[in-house]
């Protein structure tokens, strides 16, 4: 990345950073159970819910006791079930008419990130008839209080039920884009370890995944707070403690809990702030070929925090202390690499690959455009990189390192002179050598 645009994006984040105290930031009220639920919306003086949720959950029946609660209690319902991984603006529209038909006033988001994500999406549109998602896309954007919003997660990986982010997909561009803004903040946040009980191991591991990535990329990110840096701590602290059970015995209610638990505290560190690049390279794939979100955080993580190099040892040390893999008097570089290393083995223990094959070579220079863009300047990451200097990870992901080398060897052969030779790992030279060549960024 050239010099003035490094200036412009750490510029922009102390910014953000020194207004970070004064941000309407909250956290949602937490509910122990689904059953709870028709005595908030009474409470909230609300008639009718629109539950937003996805097929399969449906047939699995997790919605029943949420059903049979507000029947109970006489409070009226329906339900949009065709929300789809990554959810599109085409679910929105649906479910945001389904929402006008029925005469709804509170939305209930039930389900993993993409169900919570079409919920909150459907409310900016409620609250702004008149806008597209597409003018929201960005910050700050949406502005006005949303219907009473309620998140269920079904996953204990998201952390959308504390954030203040929607991302959706478009339908036509399959662009995937995010809406920021502080009205997106679910009003309660419904930790049921009883609707998560039927998640099957594999979408256990990579949901579980995804909440350590929000909670590794809010901690060594340049823009933490007190209160940020201790939940991500314990966030990390309980996947490391109970993912394993929870693969393993996914009727264990204790650790399903705490799952829920660590995902809720993950989502709170990184709402405040941010993520990084694994998560801006995760959202170009999902957006492209409808890679889940899990899953691409879970193969992407370790590849990036190798990449940063010892520009983070000291916070991955404070992080394997907080997982148990080390103590306070293990050498930092030592640390960090067992924090690594750990993540590398967890993959292998719930079978996550290396690589993601959907890619496709003659897209990446879109998809590096699209991180670049979704990253830079908002992100507060350790290292910055522009869309060039992205791209080498793209072609790890696709064929192995081996295909990336060959990338960086044609980069230096055409004249590339951003390298950084001191950077001893493969992947932190990759990363660092792409610049010269061709600048895709653009904001």
């Amino acid at each position: 990345m050239n010099r003035f645009k490094k200036i412009y994006c750490r510029t922009f984040q102390t910014v953000l950073k020194i207004a970070l105290p004064f941000l309407p930031y909250r956290k949602p009220k937490i509910v122990g159970s689904v059953k709870a639920l028709p005595e908030v919306i009474q409470k909230k003086t609300c008639g009718k819910a629109l539950i937003i949720t996805d097929a399969d959950i449906r047939k699995l029946g997790l919605t029943s006791r949420l059903e049979k609660s507000l029947d109970k209690a006489g409070i009226g319902y329906c339900i949009y079930d065709k929300t789809v991984a990554n959810p599109t603006t085409a679910n929105v529209s649906e479910a945001l008419d389904l929402y006008r038909e029925e005469g709804c006033d509170c939305i209930i988001g039930f389900g993993g990130g993409s169900s919570m994500d079409c919920a909150k999406a459907v409310g900016a549109r409620i609250a702004k008839p008149k806008q597209s998602l597409a003018k929201m896309k960005g910050i700050l954007k949406v502005h006005k209080r949303l219907p009473l919003l309620m998140a269920v997660p079904t996953t204990a990986g998201t952390g959308s039920e504390t954030t203040l982010a929607a991302v959706i997909t478009d339908a036509e561009t399959r662009h995937k884009y995010a809406i920021n803004d502080f009205p997106l903040i679910p009003r309660y946040a419904v930790l049921d370890p009883k609707v998560t009980l039927s998640l099957p191991p594999f979408i256990t591991a990579t949901t579980g995944m995804d909440a350590l990535t929000h909670a590794v990329e809010a901690y060594i990110g340049n823009s933490t707070t007190y209160g940020t840096r201790k939940d991500a701590l314990l966030a990390v602290k309980l996947i490391f403690e109970n993912i394993d059970t929870v693969y393993e015995d996914g009727s264990n209610v204790d650790a399903r809990r705490n799952m829920l638990h660590a995902s809720f505290y993950a989502g709170c560190a990184f709402t405040k702030s941010y993520v990084g690049y694994v998560h801006a390279i995760a959202h170009s794939l999902g957006g492209e070929y409808n890679v889940p979100h899990g899953y691409a955080n879970a193969v992407i993580l370790p590849m990036i925090l190798e990449a940063y190099g010892e520009k983070i040892h000291k916070k991955l040390s404070r992080l394997a202390v907080a997982a148990g893999l080390a103590d306070e008097s293990t050498p930092c570089e030592e640390a960090a690499g067992r924090f690594i290393q750990a993540i590398k083995d967890m993959k292998r223990r719930f079978g996550i690959g290396d690589r993601i094959p959907e890619i496709q070579e003659t897209d990446i220079p879109k998809l590096a455009h699209y991180a670049d863009k979704e990253a830079n300047p908002l992100y507060p990451v350790p290292v910055l990189m522009n869309a060039a200097e992205l791209e080498p990870f793209y072609y790890m992901l696709m064929n192995g390192p081996k295909e990336a080398e060959d990338f960086q060897d044609a980069s230096e052969e055409a004249g590339d002179n951003a390298a950084d030779t001191a950077k001893p790992s493969f992947e932190e030279t990759a990363t660092e050598k792409g610049g010269a060549q061709h600048d895709r960024a653009g904001n």
